[in-house]
């Protein structure tokens, strides 16, 4: 068996839920292993598996003013150096522009693939992602939730998509810190915008994904994101890691949200 599919059984057994937590780009080679360092002994101490997470290029970003990260080659070197040096497994994104068929490509790599809602989709359509990439030969593959648009500059989190993602059949994984982002919403001295976001809430969400029984949680994670070069709002402090952490696993362990409920429609009797 390889290790991807290894991996992805141990996540799947994970209980009560897998951690995927990281700053949301790297910073500097220093930085990124400080984060790990730090983050791996949290989760270690709260018993929980942890996928260190990291974006190599924000391609993604609407102002070409905005933090990138290193790039491809160098950010794949420095991702491969935290793997080693703290035996670890890595998670990041994938959007390069030469890869049109992105569900096909990726999945083609053997990795476990996590594949995130679009803010404008259905929860429904995931079931269609999940297979695509099933079909592509891969059978590791996992869904998150990461809120949906509501309006201009705003997301929404609707905890019914927890449960209605679970259609794909595979780990349903929820993004408790991008899912408050406030995309563009972030006016800057120079004219522009960036994305700002509602960290206080991000607890709040978090304890709903846990009670509702998610597989995995996702959260970006800064030592200082005040002063964070990408999505500093939405990055949760790492000083405050620990405590929430040991807050939702005590939530996950008392709730049934991994149970259906079995509804009985049979007319009641005294």
């Amino acid at each position: 068996m390889d290790a991807s599919t290894v991996l992805y059984n141990q996540l799947k057994a994970a209980e009560p839920f897998f951690l995927l937590a990281g700053p949301n780009v790297i910073e500097s080679e220093e930085h990124i292993f400080r984060m790990a360092k730090h983050i791996k002994n949290v989760a270690t101490k709260v018993g929980l598996p942890l996928v260190f997470k990291s974006s190599f290029d924000k391609a993604n970003r609407t102002s070409s003013k905005s933090f990138r990260g290193p790039g491809l080659a160098e950010g794949l070197k420095i991702l491969e150096k935290v793997k080693v040096a703290y035996d670890i497994p890595i998670i990041t994104d994938v959007h390069e522009a030469s890869q049109t068929d992105l569900l096909v490509a990726a999945a083609k790599t053997g990795k476990i693939i996590n594949i995130k809602k679009g803010q404008f989709c259905a929860p429904s359509v995931m079931v269609n992602s999940a297979e695509k990439v099933r079909l592509a030969g891969n059978p590791n593959v996992m869904v998150c939730e990461r809120g949906t648009m509501f309006g201009y500059n705003d997301l929404i989190v609707d905890p019914r998509n927890l449960e209605w993602i679970r259609e794909a059949n595979c780990p349903v994984v929820a993004d408790v810190t991008h899912a408050l982002q406030q995309p563009a919403g972030k006016k800057l001295d120079d004219g522009g915008v960036a994305s700002g976001g509602l960290r206080e809430l991000i607890p709040c969400v978090a304890r709903t994904a846990v009670a509702v029984g998610v597989d995995g949680i996702f959260m970006e994670v800064h030592d200082d994101p005040s002063n964070a070069p990408v999505d500093g709002p939405t990055q949760w402090p790492l000083r405050h890691l620990e405590e929430l952490l040991v807050e939702l696993v005590a939530i996950a362990r008392v709730s049934k949200g991994k149970q259906r409920f079995n509804i009985d429609l049979t007319p009641y009797c005294d």
